[in-house]
């Protein structure tokens, strides 16, 4: 195979201003709430984690919403809830465009905090309104997860990440109300196959990265596991596979020749087949993929 180009993945730095603001305001509005609700990406469960939530929302019960549960392989959802639940963190799995009911969803919230409940009433406090705060990175799908609760489009809603810029309540229902926040990633980075799978779901915006290399990569970690999604979504030969050292540039010029996507002198567009994996992949157009493995327990 022709290994004279092979794209490689740009360092990632994003931490806008926005962002630091953003922790701030969650910070100074966590008093508010009973309890946190935080959203993860149900392909990448541990790397869309923000690791600074442990330690600011450590004082708060909190329910961990494996989102977009529908893009993700069955299987391993299954194994991640296994693990949280092992470890005594309530986590659910969650399609939030089709979705539990927020009915379902507030009895969750009420067993996590019947404790608190319980000790209200023998207060004599009854129907205490109980206050929720979503909590996730960039483009996790907190605003269509709050749609599906609230039955209604009442937040902004748009595939890319930073669409929240501040804070919002809504309320569910009566004595129930919940805190919309802007996605929030960490300062720092510094875990490399962490940064490109956040950038492989949409986490940090695609105008500052190397599309082509991101993509590379992609096909790279996915090549072994999720083979036969390759071979069935771009009729890709089994002989292909054949070769020695098979790369993620190897693969992208192969899915673009399939696709037609040449230029003039019959070149592959390079940029074009990049933009068209990392789109189908966002979208499960090449099935449903997890990218996180379960640690060994």
């Amino acid at each position: 195979m022709d290994n004279n180009k092979k794209p490689q993945m740009a360092d990632i730095n994003w931490y806008p201003g926005h962002m630091a603001k953003a922790k701030r305001k969650i910070q100074e509005c966590l008093k508010l709430v009973d309890a946190v609700v935080e959203l993860v990406d149900a392909r990448i469960p541990d790397s869309s984690r923000n690791p600074d939530f442990d330690v600011l929302f450590s004082a708060k019960p909190r329910i961990i919403v494996l989102n977009k549960s529908d893009l993700a392989n069955d299987i391993e959802t299954k194994k991640w809830l296994d693990f949280y639940n092992k470890k005594n963190c309530l986590a659910i799995a969650m399609n939030s465009k089709i979705g539990k009911s927020s009915i379902n969803f507030i009895d969750l919230v009420k067993g996590l905090l019947k404790d608190q409940i319980e000790k209200n009433k023998r207060r004599g406090i009854l129907n205490k309104t109980i206050r929720m705060m979503v909590v996730g990175i960039p483009n996790v799908g907190k605003s269509s997860f709050i749609n599906n609760l609230v039955k209604g489009r009442r937040t902004k809603v748009e595939n890319r990440p930073g669409v929240t810029q501040s804070t919002q309540w809504y309320l569910l229902r009566k004595n129930v109300e919940l805190l919309d926040t802007p996605g929030v990633l960490w300062p720092k980075i510094d875990d490399r196959a962490v940064a490109e799978k956040l950038a492989f779901c949409g986490a940090i915006k695609d105008q500052i990265l190397d599309i082509e290399g991101l993509a590379g990569r992609f096909l790279i970690i996915i090549k072994d596991k999720y083979r036969q999604n390759l071979i069935k979504r771009y009729k890709l030969p089994e002989a292909f596979w054949d070769y020695e050292n098979v790369d993620g540039y190897d693969i992208l010029r192969e899915i673009g020749k399939k696709r037609g996507m040449l230029l003039s002198g019959g070149e592959v567009d390079i940029s074009r087949a990049a933009e068209t994996i990392l789109g189908e992949f966002r979208s499960a157009k090449l099935g449903k993929i997890t990218l996180d493995d379960v640690p060994n327990q």
